[in-house]
């Protein structure tokens, strides 16, 4: 039986069964009963989590090898394909393990176009890479000290709600993008409207048939709490996406990224030559100290409050969060997170997070980190089989988020307080600049610096937390940095 789904006729959110006693050692050690959740809903999540996470073996080496260093070095896609692979299995391996929450991890999309385009066209990719192992270095030091877990208790619950709602529509947007339901106008067009639907306010093609069908599907299964709803979406429609990719003889392009087409040879022999090169700090010689850190400040910043909200996002979306919204045992998270930064820089893929794509596993019911157990060994799989894991087009797997994201925001829009506007203003701040800005740092950046400032204007400055101020002065030096010429 699935986890509770909203129905059409009272949408409600969705809950874990109640605990059940442990049957076993894996049901002990991972709290699967306790959690209300069963060994099959953690299978069924983790698979859910891979593969709408599956794009980043496609996505992730497009990026980076798109672009170039200093000396016009470019970096080797085949052995991008087999680092993001190998990066993304090993810290989603060690979430599940060690932190025990269905979060899967992998190359940022966000960070690795500022190594792209803002690191490495100034040092080498050694020198770049090693920019993004210090910034993981910097992470752990704050965890340690217990400085990033206080500024994640410092933020108020109704805060919290906005994040995981921002999260929850911005996942929205990705999955309508990402399928070409909804396109970004041309420039040329010279027009206000940044986007439209489909292609010239049109839906045109097989490929957006197959979104539209999928979305359709997946909701009719939600509704009618049909088990592994999102995990039987996919699969459902990726047969049939190659099903229509085989007779209407389809140009690759018309699908993106991935081409739902059996490979000519399921299995690919991986490639490690990019892993370990990496100069720590060859790049402050080549930049100098001061734009050194401040390159090491980007990359920490986009990593530290992206991967804050989505750990609060998916938690919250697990039911994982206790009375007062926190995480228990969130420390081992977050010293994860860090490493995972530190590890994709080591292999030169590029600093690895919390992937908010997490929600479409705990859709299905994952509760624990055996669900990230089992996306992590997928991507570990992967590293021989990429061709089988890139055959799962975007259009097939992203319905997944649309869907996800309204149950999010059923989840939380009606625990915040909107008759309190200094956490009702920044709350709606941090939900809209999330996808508008296509950014989760933006949102909550946003939302923080208002907070502040309404809690002063209303002469409520002592409610707010020492913590609070200090990462508000920090987002408002970040926002100042490029008109004070320091990026």
């Amino acid at each position: 039986m699935p986890v509770a789904q909203p129905t059409t006729e009272s949408p409600e959110p969705a809950q874990p069964d109640a605990p059940k006693p442990p049957t076993g050692a894996l049901d002990r050690y991972f709290r699967i009963g306790e959690r209300g959740s069963t060994l099959s809903r953690e299978i069924r999540g983790g698979i859910a989590t891979f593969f709408t996470m599956a794009y980043i073996l496609v996505l992730n080496p497009i990026i980076l090898a798109s672009a170039t260093d200093m000396t016009g070095a470019h970096l080797d896609n085949t052995q991008l394909v087999t680092a993001t692979a190998l990066t993304a299995g090993l810290t989603t391996l060690l979430m599940g393990v060690i932190g025990n929450v269905p979060i899967g991890l992998a190359a940022g999309l966000g960070v690795n176009t500022i190594v792209a385009l803002q690191l490495a066209p100034k040092m080498t990719w050694p020198d770049a890479m090693g920019m993004v192992v210090l910034a993981g270095f910097a992470i752990m030091i704050l965890v340690a000290t217990g400085l990033r877990e206080r500024v994640m208790n410092a933020v108020p619950l109704g805060l919290r709600k906005g994040i995981a709602i921002g999260i929850g529509l911005f996942i929205s947007l990705v999955g309508l993008v990402d399928a070409g339901f909804v396109t970004r106008m041309p420039d040329a067009a010279h027009t206000t409207v940044p986007l439209q639907l489909g292609t010239g306010g049109h839906l045109l093609g097989w490929p957006v048939l197959v979104f539209v069908l999928g979305l359709l599907l997946t909701l009719v299964l939600i509704v009618r709490k049909v088990p592994g709803a999102i995990l039987v979406s996919i699969a459902v429609m990726t047969v049939v996406a190659v099903v229509i990719d085989k007779l209407a003889d389809l140009p690759a392009s018309a699908w993106g990224l991935t081409v739902p087409a059996w490979p000519g040879s399921p299995v690919a022999k991986p490639d490690f030559g990019l892993v370990g090169e990496v100069s720590l700090f060859g790049g402050f010689e080549k930049v100098g100290v001061l734009t050194g850190v401040l390159f090491v400040f980007t990359v920490l910043m986009s990593c530290f409050f992206d991967a804050m909200g989505t750990i609060l996002g998916v938690a919250d979306e697990a039911h994982l969060l206790d009375e007062k919204g926190d995480l228990p045992g969130i420390n081992k998270v977050l010293m994860i997170d860090g490493i995972a930064t530190a590890a994709g820089g080591a292999t030169s893929s590029s600093a690895n997070t919390c992937f908010v794509e997490s929600t479409a596993g705990v859709g299905e019911g994952a509760r624990t980190g055996f669900a990230s157990i089992v996306t992590g060994a997928l991507f570990m799989v992967a590293l021989f089989f990429s061709p089988l894991a890139k055959m799962v087009p975007a259009q097939a797997a992203t319905p997944a988020l649309v869907a996800v994201g309204f149950l999010i925001l059923a989840n939380s829009i009606k625990e915040i307080d909107w008759a309190d506007y200094t956490i009702a203003i920044p709350a709606f701040l941090t939900i809209v600049m999330m996808p508008f800005t296509y950014s989760i740092t933006n949102g909550i950046g946003f939302g923080f610096i208002a907070f502040c400032v309404l809690r002063l204007a209303a002469g409520r400055g002592r409610e707010v937390p020492v913590a609070m101020y200090a990462v508000s002065a920090v987002f408002a030096f970040y926002y100042l940095m490029p008109a004070l010429g320091l990026l």
